[in-house]
């Protein structure tokens, strides 16, 4: 028996990490959904004043893309937010995340600014208050402020018509 016990306690951990490894984080639930965007506070990327974001968010239906120019798939998923803003009606809000203005003001240039408004996030704080712990992340808000999807990674073709374009088709008829 004692030499079956370190063989049952290998196979509870091969397991435990089997499932860990296979796990796919965008497929967790976000506790903010359906739930009101939270009452956060964050600096202007480009004057550096205080903007209240729910201010932001009132009466307009919102994609909030938080990204940094230091993040791989944010840079892969760029076009896609460019395509969204030029053909849609949502406002684009951009949380630029744990990064410097400089380097984010160098990616904007570079690949195209498809934001209406850029709230600047150095030290992460907002991107800890909605619950962010990969760029890119993507939530979907409502006109009164609702969260009504949040998506985790690349924002590609068929997630945005999968995920996203259900919740437009009732706005945009």
């Amino acid at each position: 028996m004692k030499k079956l016990i370190p063989l049952i306690v290998f196979i509870i951990i091969a397991v435990f990490l089997f499932l860990s490894l296979n796990s796919n984080p965008s497929k967790l639930p976000s506790p903010l959904l359906g739930k009101m965007f939270p009452s956060i506070q964050g600096k202007d990327f480009y004057t550096d004043e205080t903007i209240a974001v729910s201010n932001l968010l009132a009466n307009n239906m919102t994609l909030v893309n938080v990204w940094a120019s230091w993040c791989t798939t944010c840079r892969k998923e760029h076009q896609m937010i460019m395509n969204i803003a030029k053909n849609t009606n949502l406002q684009m809000i951009g949380i630029d995340y744990k990064d410097t203005r400089e380097n984010g003001a160098k990616y904007l240039e570079i690949m195209g600014n498809p934001f209406d408004e850029i709230i600047f996030d150095p030290t992460g704080k907002i991107g800890m208050d909605l619950g962010v712990y990969a760029t890119p992340e993507t939530f979907l808000v409502n006109e009164e402020g609702v969260i009504l999807y949040k998506h985790i990674g690349e924002i590609d073709q068929n997630v945005w018509e999968e995920k996203f374009a259900i919740h437009l088709k009732s706005i945009e008829s």
